[in-house]
């Protein structure tokens, strides 16, 4: 494989999430606004499998090797059969769904939405919905990472949520990024999560709420250049943390991957520029590989549009540039 491979037959409009398998390490889903979930054998470049919906997807993820769900504007929780293309209809929101994570550990598949509810799904129950648990506001990002939830709302909220636990959130916060939230992640050793705004800024939080831990939480500027002398600024779209290294990968709708070390508080990396903006990235699960999903993302509306440049996957090998300084292994 050369560093880099474009898949074929992408999808026909932007990009919403891309997401590789939990145990196969060249298995990638990619939910589209052009109403589909396509599943590619990236080692093969080769799409396997395709399921229609009736409006756009806004969220994918895998339960394990051969099930994956889906959510999006039609509303429906569905879950997918990656090997028959079976698709079950779980139930409903009564608004677009935003956000999924699905527990190993519990077996269970969480949604979040724009109706201002989260709500747990057992796909093998007669009934599968087992509980729905209200918010403030409406969900736009989640993330899970062992049995911590992290749930982005509108208006900069934030609920955290042990969930085996769910009667109420184990701690809420506000953003400590000023504009709206654009991309979530939790890191992979579970001690926090970063956030990304609009307004070319990355967070960095830690769970634990002693004030010796919250005085390592910190801000950066990124996405950001300078061009002419005037300072343009583009929003923070996506963050994904490496599976091994517990670095962490952030995607901007200036076209560009950096690869940042938290601890150190330092870029490792910048790719190569994409074409247009990226929406969704993810590392698969050996860490050998990055998926960067690339499309409009409407930041200049209408007028953008006209002239956007098509959608596109990529995947790229990742290397020693993911790796903190110092780096023995653990």
């Amino acid at each position: 494989m050369a560093d880099q491979i474009e898949l074929s037959s992408p999808p026909f409009d932007s990009i919403s999430l891309v997401r590789f398998s939990p145990t196969n390490p060249s298995h990638l889903l990619v939910s589209s606004w052009d109403t589909t979930v396509r599943l590619y054998d990236v080692d093969a470049n080769e799409q396997k499998s395709k399921f229609d919906h009736r409006a756009a997807v806004l969220t994918c993820c895998f339960a394990d090797a051969n099930r994956a769900f889906s959510g999006g504007l039609d509303t429906s929780v569905r879950e997918l059969d990656l090997t028959t293309e079976k698709v079950t209809h779980l139930g409903q929101h009564s608004d677009s769904i935003s956000a999924s994570n699905y527990s190993k550990d519990l077996n269970v598949l969480i949604t979040g939405s724009w109706d201002r509810t989260l709500r747990f799904w057992d796909p093998r129950a007669s009934n599968p919905q087992q509980a729905s648990y209200d918010l403030p506001e409406r969900v736009y990002q989640m993330d899970l990472v062992n049995h911590t939830l992290v749930v982005s709302m509108a208006s900069r909220l934030f609920n955290i949520y042990d969930i085996r636990k769910m009667d109420s959130p184990a701690q809420t916060r506000e953003s400590s990024l000023k504009f709206m939230t654009r991309a979530l992640a939790c890191m992979t050793d579970g001690q926090g999560f970063a956030t990304g705004s609009v307004e070319g800024r990355i967070a960095v939080e830690y769970f634990d709420p002693s004030p010796e831990a919250q005085e390592k939480k910190y801000a950066f500027k990124c996405h950001r250049q300078t061009i002419a002398d005037v300072d343009h600024v583009w929003p923070v779209n996506a963050l994904a943390f490496h599976p091994v290294y517990n670095t962490f990968a952030s995607a901007g709708s200036d076209g560009t991957v950096s690869i940042w070390d938290h601890k150190l508080k330092k870029r490792l990396r910048q790719y190569p520029k994409y074409p247009t903006a990226i929406p969704s990235i993810a590392f698969n699960c050996d860490g050998t590989k990055l998926a960067v999903g690339v499309s409009y993302t409407w930041d200049e509306g209408e007028e953008g549009a006209k002239k956007a440049e098509r959608p596109a996957v990529y995947v790229r090998k990742v290397g020693d540039e993911v790796k903190p300084k110092g780096w023995t292994g653990s």
